[in-house]
């Protein structure tokens, strides 16, 4: 058998190719020998090379051609051969169609999982160009702009079909289901127009999709980085039909629109699993039905990107070493609290260790860790897989919440008995974590002795790097932060200008702020006189914790953030 050749490494492309120099490389190798990530990254964020740079090297890593789609004039021909949502899903342009083989140009090269799909789906032998993701974005535009009218065709022709068709009533009758509904369901204009929305709110990076019933309207609206955004509303008399739609999907009883139900959608875009998770709820007009993203390509479980500073690295880094004790993230829903815990997880991963989790429910699947998902409805409660975990023999166990005393003293218990616990709670800042686990009737010794720190920690939209710009914060704008002129004389202040990359909104992407509190000989004697949340909080801070509020602070000196979303995060907890 030949030998392979041995594969290039990028930063020896980058600089053959005349991007960098040696010492950049060098000093880029000393980053990640430091602090680990990937070579080609490492450069961009020093400034050294651009996204297209390393896109391009990645190409020439992966054997694949590079091209000037600006400059090229692609045959109609060639466009039919791939339609405009695997298109836009794939984020790939067909550049040629020879001999029975499809030339696709992409941005990522190192998605192979790509290509398979593209031979499946196409039915055709598919071979990767590699092109910078601004060509891809222009090509897609150009050459599919007329095909992308295609969802409002779609919802015109159901309107003008349902125009002549008396209202549907919204109630099912019990245990039945209308032979009209049951066809519009399956109707390929609904499936269509359901299809569209999914995979527009994936492309998107959405975390949720909300299909919400009123009375004189119908509307979609989905979540991405915290907040909501509308979508074009599908006529309202077809809101059962997509409602069933996505209860079919989802395996839930479509004749039982009464009660509420969850459910799961499993889908696979781009060589990538995407896990849905669906709520349905009966309202005034209808169910309203939410349908949860959790695409783990979007989320990054690297601890080194999630936003801690690089001393609150150490910290953490520091505790996930130790033997045993309790780590405890507080926060609302949806600030990233599981996502911090799978790092953390992620970090300590090792052949050496067993890690178990209990969660409700199991968002992503981790490598090398038992998964266990609470299922309380037959009795598979946190208290008693917690009981179970522990004849497992682990080393870590990750308890997804804390919700009462029972689940708290086993947790306490195992981390008596040796073993390192993580685990949430739902409190405004760490300090509050303390009283909420007095509250719950657990003994101050029992805290004192096991919890080792408590993470509290609130998630910012970042600005958008394509559209970022500098400005001059106005003197009202300064004192939501309780700060003046003379207090910022020396510091920036950045905005996203809002482009086609961030919809305009100025800000992609989110970032965490925390405050650590860690466990100190003197917070453990307040702790043990019950001392109020207030006074645990002066000692935390005089000892060295950074609170969420002035961790926000920094990350609007970084650049990384605005005034206005500091102010909006943490109002409560400053």
């Amino acid at each position: 058998m030949a030998m392979q050749p041995q594969r290039r490494l990028v930063g020896q492309i980058l600089k053959e190719q005349g991007f960098v120099t040696e010492e950049q490389i060098q000093q880029a190798l000393k980053i990640q020998r430091d602090k680990g990530g990937v070579i080609g990254e490492i450069l961009r964020d020093m400034g050294h090379v651009s996204e297209d740079a390393i896109v391009t090297a990645l190409g020439i890593q992966s054997g694949m051609e590079t091209v000037d789609l600006d400059e090229m004039e692609i045959p109609p021909e060639v466009i039919q051969k791939v339609s405009v949502s695997i298109a836009s899903i794939y984020r790939i342009v067909p550049i040629s169609f020879d001999n029975d083989v499809l030339t696709v140009a992409m941005a990522e090269p190192h998605n192979l999982d790509v290509l398979d799909d593209l031979r499946f789906m196409l039915s055709h032998e598919v071979k990767g160009a590699i092109a910078p993701e601004s060509s891809v974005d222009a090509a897609i535009e150009k050459y599919y702009a007329t095909q992308k009218q295609e969802v409002d065709d779609i919802v015109k022709n159901i309107e003008s079909a349902g125009r002549d068709e008396p209202d549907t009533d919204f109630a099912h009758k019990e245990g039945a289901i209308n032979i009209d509904l049951q066809q519009q369901i399956t109707s390929a204009p609904v499936v269509k127009l359901l299809n569209y929305i999914l995979v527009q709110a994936i492309k998107d990076q959405s975390s949720d999709i909300h299909f919400e019933p009123f009375e004189d309207d119908f509307k979609v609206r989905y979540r991405v980085d915290g907040v909501l955004y509308d979508m074009l509303p599908p006529p309202r008399h077809l809101a059962q039909a997509i409602t069933s739609r996505v209860k079919v999907m989802s395996q839930l009883n479509i004749a039982e629109t009464r009660l509420p139900q969850d459910g799961r959608i499993q889908l696979t875009i781009g060589g990538k699993p995407i896990d849905m998770r669906v709520s349905t709820l009966p309202t005034l007009f209808g169910e309203s039905v939410v349908m949860r993203v959790l695409d783990r390509s979007v989320v990054s479980l690297d601890l080194g990107r999630i936003g801690l500073r690089e001393d609150e690295l150490d910290s953490v880094r520091t505790l996930i070493n130790k033997p045993h004790g309790i780590c405890l993230v507080t926060g609302p829903t949806g600030c990233g609290k599981t996502t911090t815990l799978y790092s953390c997880l992620n970090e300590a991963n090792d052949i050496g260790l067993k890690i178990i989790t209990t969660e409700d429910p199991v968002e992503y699947d981790l490598d090398g860790i038992i998964q266990v998902e609470i299922n309380e409805g037959i009795g598979v409660t946190f208290a008693a897989c917690l009981r179970s975990i522990l004849r497992q023999d682990p080393d870590k166990i990750l308890v997804g919440e804390i919700r009462d005393l029972e689940t708290a003293e086993i947790a306490i218990r195992a981390s008596l008995t040796g073993h390192l616990v993580f685990s949430t709670l739902h409190t405004n800042d760490a300090p509050s974590a303390i009283t909420r686990l007095l509250d719950m009737g657990v003994e101050p010794f029992l805290i004192a002795a096991t919890v080792e720190v408590i993470v509290g920690q609130r998630l910012v939209r970042t600005i958008c790097t394509h559209c970022k710009g500098e400005y001059e914060p106005t003197d009202e704008m300064l004192m939501q932060l309780n700060l003046t002129k003379e207090d910022v004389r020396d510091k920036r202040f950045y905005y996203g200008k809002g482009c086609e990359r961030c919809n305009n909104t100025g800000y992609r992407g989110r970032s965490a702020v925390f405050e650590i509190m860690t466990m100190t000989d003197r917070l453990r004697e307040l702790l043990s006189q019950r001392a109020s949340t207030s006074a645990m909080r002066q000692i935390a801070r005089e000892q060295g914790m950074r609170t969420m509020r002035e961790s926000g602070l920094l990350k609007i000196y970084d650049g990384t953030t605005t005034i206005e979303e500091v102010v909006r995060e943490t109002l409560l907890a400053g």
